[in-house]
């Protein structure tokens, strides 16, 4: 991870929203990094052009203290679904992360095909079928 490459980086936060805990987020252009652990460190990364869905969730402590968890769904295989929990300003960092998320789909042209079914397509009336099953 080169250091000019950060875009945005803060440790999750605990109580009263101070920094105090070993997990750490980072967002480069290309990667999310989440670094964990005291004398034993994990980093996991998932590449921005994997995540499918961002969203955010705060609870009355979180609004005030001023943090936030943001939701992302991941089509990676080690973090499938994770969480960035209790970061500071989580309408910004979501954001950002969303339009990260974006630029880099669109530089890897990678799409996200969704299959949308319409109701009119679905045919449960029997009524008004022309069934000529019965007369043969």
């Amino acid at each position: 991870m080169k250091k000019k490459d950060v875009k945005w980086t803060d440790k999750k936060r605990t109580l009263f929203g101070l920094p105090l805990s070993f997990t750490t987020y980072t967002l480069t252009s290309e990667r999310f990094f989440v670094e964990s652990g005291v004398l034993t460190r994990t980093e996991d990364e998932v590449r921005l052009y994997r995540i499918m869905d961002v969203s955010m969730r705060r609870t009355l402590g979180q609004r005030i203290f001023g943090v936030g968890t943001i939701h992302c769904c991941s089509a990676d295989k080690s973090m499938k679904d994770f969480d960035i929990i209790n970061v500071k300003d989580p309408d910004y960092v979501k954001e950002l992360l969303s339009e990260a998320v974006e630029k880099e789909r669109e530089d890897k042209r990678v799409s996200n095909r969704e299959i949308f079914s319409h109701m009119s397509d679905i045919d449960d009336d029997d009524e008004n079928d022309n069934d000529d099953d019965d007369d043969r």
